[in-house]
């Protein structure tokens, strides 16, 4: 919005030539989406204690754990989406079909959140939306983004699937990459819910791959960085930084509420939102892979799960104490504040060893 009024007037005014960089563009969405949800969060949060919108607390979890959370605030998610598309649309590229489908996909699955977490607080209860109508909602919402996708992007890179730590080793996937695209974005989406169980847990590590992928994204679309560092060229698949900046801020900002102790939770509305978002944006940048190396903590939150289902059906034990893995670790005793600090080391660790795939190839 303001970067096609802007550009429009740069003969007028060479000053404003400097909006046409993406880095600056990328700077400024940071900033304007952390501001944003400085400014709507103290009156939201104040809203929605007033209205009693407090996500239930689970009851097979920790007694301190259920006590201290109870009555605390929940879909913080509608915070974190105002930021992400206040910012978005003034200074992204509005005529890139990658950016409506990031809009797509954040809207539509912060919207199956939004009811799932309605539910949870009208019937009082932490199941919410039938699981069954979830993952229906989701699998509906990954189809059309993988079908816009297809229709509108360059298909020669689309169908691909390219592995780290390798220049040559590619997969052209056919047909089979609409099922893989639509796994990704529904097993995204789900494992940044799972690890949304604690003040700030998933917040974090949230921040770190989208500004991991704010770099990706800017060498992808780069023809000098990306043949230096021998990645696949992808046009236009730079302006995915603006987005990808957007959630930096926003994150960044509501780590201001949603630290220990939070003040808000992200609920269903944002996790479900953020995951999706950063899987398209991966799938995009055909960096499908490294996503789940730089959101390996994601991915260990989500095999926790499988692990303990899987064992408790085929044996009737419980491998953890609960799952995912870190109520694991509340159970053993952990402090909350000593879980989330030692998860964020992980996922900026497991953040550098991504972003070192970019050369060590």
């Amino acid at each position: 919005m303001l970067f096609s009024i802007l550009t429009s007037l740069i003969e007028q005014y060479s000053f404003l030539n400097v909006f046409k960089y993406l880095t600056f563009r990328t700077g400024l969405s940071v900033v304007t989406s952390l501001i944003v949800v400085f400014l709507i969060g103290g009156p939201l949060i104040k809203l929605f204690s007033e209205n009693m919108i407090t996500g239930p607390i689970r009851r097979d979890g920790p007694i301190d754990h259920i006590i201290k959370k109870s009555g605390t605030p929940t879909m913080g998610g509608v915070i974190i989406i105002i930021g992400m598309l206040t910012s978005t649309l003034l200074w992204a590229d509005l005529s890139n079909i990658y950016i409506w489908t990031l809009i797509f996909v954040s809207l539509s699955l912060g919207l199956l959140g939004f009811v799932d977490d309605l539910l949870k607080i009208k019937l009082k209860n932490s199941r919410g939306l039938n699981s069954k109508l979830k993952l229906l909602g989701q699998l509906i919402i990954s189809i059309i983004a993988i079908l816009i996708l297809i229709e509108f992007s360059d298909h020669e890179y689309l169908f691909n699937l390219y592995f780290p730590f390798f220049k040559n080793l590619i997969w052209q996937m056919g047909l089979f990459f609409i099922p893989f695209g639509i796994f990704v974005i529904i097993g995204s989406s789900n494992a940044v819910n799972l690890t949304d169980g604690l003040d700030g847990l998933a917040t974090v590590p949230v921040m770190l791959v989208a500004l991991s992928f704010t770099l990706i994204s800017y060498v992808v679309g780069n023809t000098i960085f990306s043949e230096y560092l021998k990645l696949q060229y992808i046009p236009d698949v730079g302006e995915l930084s603006i987005f990808c900046g957007s959630i930096v801020g926003s994150c960044l900002g509501f780590l201001w509420y949603n630290a220990p102790p939070a003040k808000i939770f992200m609920g269903d509305t944002g996790s479900l939102s953020l995951g999706g978002s950063l899987a398209t944006i991966a799938i995009i940048a055909k960096h499908e892979i490294v996503l789940a190396i730089i959101g390996g903590l994601f991915v260990l939150e989500t095999v926790s799960v499988i692990i303990q289902v899987i064992s408790f059906k085929l044996t009737g034990k419980r491998i953890f104490k609960m799952a995912p893995i870190h109520h694991h670790f509340e159970k053993k005793g952990w402090a909350e504040s000593t879980i989330v600090i030692r998860f964020w080391i992980i996922a900026i660790i497991l953040a550098l060893v991504g972003l070192a795939t970019l050369k060590l190839r």
